[in-house]
């Protein structure tokens, strides 16, 4: 599934990656989210021409990118879901890895990790490898953002959906995580990873401190709620961290 807003510069590449996915079938779930510029009619010619896809439209008006993944998820019939963005760029077995990985163990979710460099470059490997190594380690956290986000389906409806309500600030892909590992375990593998845009390294205006990036690292999971619907909200809300902010484009 895939939601954007005016990603017409990005989205031909993160199409292309869609198809040439091989390994297993699938659908995708385009939700556009009050599109300003040509990024509809761009996704449907390249699309076009390929009728071995099955492709959904969706257009949801409400801006934020919670209700268009909200909009997207309520449309879903398959036994997995990944959430992909328009400004990501994913290998041609990258499904098929998720597939493999969520059948294994029963789990509920694979976390894919970004890599910003060439992937089996030196610098990517130990990317690569680092992420693996953190992941098990903090076995119940996240470590990637809506992006990378793989999941069984029954899952996530038992979570509470793709969307929580009460929570209307950034960061919405680690609460969504959050609810996700109270329905079971996590994996991953370095294998399963996709590569964003560089913008996202300007990203001030939707991004948490270090200190409280270091309260969810060390605050057990049994007190996550406390630190997602108490602690982390009240400060968001101070300073205004909603998903609004996410479509200011200088990220």
């Amino acid at each position: 599934m895939l939601a954007y807003y005016n990603e017409r510069d990005f989205i031909t590449e993160t199409l292309r990656c869609a198809i040439a996915q091989t390994g297993t079938s699938f659908q995708l779930i385009l939700v556009d989210n009050r599109s300003d510029d040509d990024t509809i009619s761009l996704a449907r010619e390249i699309l076009g021409a390929h009728p071995e896809i099955v492709v959904r439209h969706v257009h949801e008006t409400r801006p934020g990118h919670a209700y268009a993944v909200k909009a997207g998820f309520d449309l879903v019939e398959t036994r997995y879901v990944a959430f992909w963005d328009a400004d990501t760029l994913y290998p041609a077995d990258y499904l098929a890895t998720a597939e493999r990985l969520l059948k294994s163990g029963r789990h509920v979710l694979a976390q894919a990790i970004d890599v910003y460099r060439p992937p089996y470059s030196p610098a990517g490997r130990v990317r690569r490898w680092r992420m693996t190594a953190t992941r098990m380690l903090l076995s119940r956290q996240g470590h990637t953002g809506f992006f990378g986000v793989c999941a069984r389906s029954d899952a996530l409806r038992a979570a509470g959906g793709a969307m929580n309500e009460a929570w209307p600030y950034v960061l919405e892909d680690h609460e969504l995580l959050h609810r996700l590992f109270k329905q079971g375990r996590g994996t991953g593998s370095p294998a399963l990873w996709c590569m964003p845009a560089p913008r996202r390294t300007d990203n001030a205006h939707v991004r948490w401190t270090l200190f409280e990036r270091l309260m969810y690292h060390f605050t057990p999971f049994a007190l996550k709620d406390w630190f997602f619907y108490r602690f982390l909200a009240t400060r968001f809300a101070r300073r205004r961290m909603v998903q609004e902010n996410l479509r200011q484009r200088d990220w």
